[in-house]
């Protein structure tokens, strides 16, 4: 199997590396966390003048003919500065939902604003009693002559506060946990009935909880077909996983080499820390589980073009692997610093608050756990 990236993915990796390591050093990333708006329309816009927000989408449709992998390579880079910027719910969600089921006018309309950057997106899909089920749907929207009446409350809805639009998953028929009867909606965030309680995430991140009262959509807010949209949420979703997979690997980078410097610095006894053997083998076990979520989160990209139990088995298993990594390597990191691991001044606890975070984000090891287990079993 050829693990070599492109010309154009190398230097695309590079140039990016080289913006966040210059923008998102720990000192600016916490000035802008605490800031009102929480994110940096700057550094959106710089990243679409560079062409990250165009680079997974296909010539045909106004990008620059990438993929799963290039969003992968970003991912990787946006992970090692924690960056906040909302490029997994505009760009993998919202154009993930496009590219698939978007009808040519749909496409038209939305793709080229994402690629400007002057569209922005959040993937309003979780509910308070979801519990990862993305079918378990109380939100609905009922046909009401050419038109559809959205109605419900969307739940932690990552860069709700930033977003132009949202793309919203609701009931068009069927019972509260039917899998047949979901629809997929674009809705304008400033359309009549639509309400937000904005907040700020644990990981540094802005949210909502979205109400939607009576809100009207027009026939043409519909992505794909009416009532049959589960297997393409399930699909935009695992596109999501793979690439917050690559995400939590560049923390994870960042994480491990923090705690290796600091062990070097942190003298106990008169000597470096480094030095005591039982430090060195947990900072190699935090490599070796870094190593291996590496490969997790490259088979599950390279297995989103295939057939859907294929991919939904490899993105489970990723999934799970990467997120037991996360939870090893953030506690590790945070234990080994000591007591300065829990200041806001050290950067280290931000990137184990992010990768503490990723767990929940698209179901938990749990869930996926048994997802993979009854892929595997059926």
């Amino acid at each position: 199997m050829d693990f070599n990236f492109t010309e154009e993915q190398d230097m695309v990796r590079d140039g990016l590396s080289r913006m966040v390591r210059e923008q998102y050093g720990a000192e600016e990333r916490r000035q802008l966390i605490a800031t009102d708006a929480g994110w940096s329309r700057e550094v959106w816009s710089q990243l679409a003048e560079l062409g990250i927000l165009g680079m997974s989408f296909s010539e045909e449709d106004g990008g620059f003919g990438g993929g799963a992998i290039d969003s992968m390579v970003v991912m990787e880079e946006f992970g090692k500065g924690l960056v906040v910027e909302p490029y997994v719910p505009t760009v993998v969600c919202a154009g993930g939902f496009l590219k698939h089921a978007g009808t040519a006018a749909q496409k038209e309309e939305h793709i080229g604003g994402i690629v400007s950057g002057e569209r922005v997106f959040a993937f309003a899909y979780a509910e308070p009693r979801g519990r990862y089920d993305l079918a378990n749907l109380e939100t609905s929207a009922k046909k009401d002559g050419g038109d559809y009446v959205l109605n419900g409350h969307k739940a932690v809805v990552i860069g709700a506060p930033w977003a132009s639009h949202l793309v919203v998953t609701a009931r068009t028929s069927g019972e509260q946990t039917d899998k047949q009867g979901i629809s997929v909606f674009i809705v304008d965030k400033s359309a009549e009935g639509v309400t937000t309680r904005d907040y700020a995430t644990v990981d540094g991140r802005r949210a909502s909880e979205v109400y939607f009262e009576n809100v009207r959509l027009p026939a043409d807010a519909l992505i794909g077909e009416e009532g049959n949209a589960f297997p393409l949420i399930e699909r935009v979703t695992d596109e999501a996983i793979a690439a917050q997979c690559a995400e939590a690997c560049g923390a994870m980078k960042v994480a491990h080499a923090m705690t290796l410097e600091y062990a070097k610095q942190r003298k106990q006894f008169g000597v470096p820390i480094a030095s005591f053997q039982v430090l060195q083998h947990r900072m190699v076990d935090m490599y070796t589980e870094y190593e291996c979520s590496v490969s997790m989160t490259y088979l599950a990209t390279l297995r989103l073009e295939k057939e859907e139990r294929e991919r939904k088995q490899a993105v489970s298993a990723a999934k799970v692997r990467v997120g037991q990594a996360a939870h090893h390597i953030g506690e590790e990191a945070i234990q080994i610093h000591g007591g300065n691991g829990m200041t806001d001044e050290y950067a280290i606890g931000h990137y184990f608050k992010r990768l503490t975070i990723f767990d929940s984000e698209f179901g938990n090891i749990d869930h996926h756990m048994k997802r993979h287990i009854a892929l595997a079993s059926g």
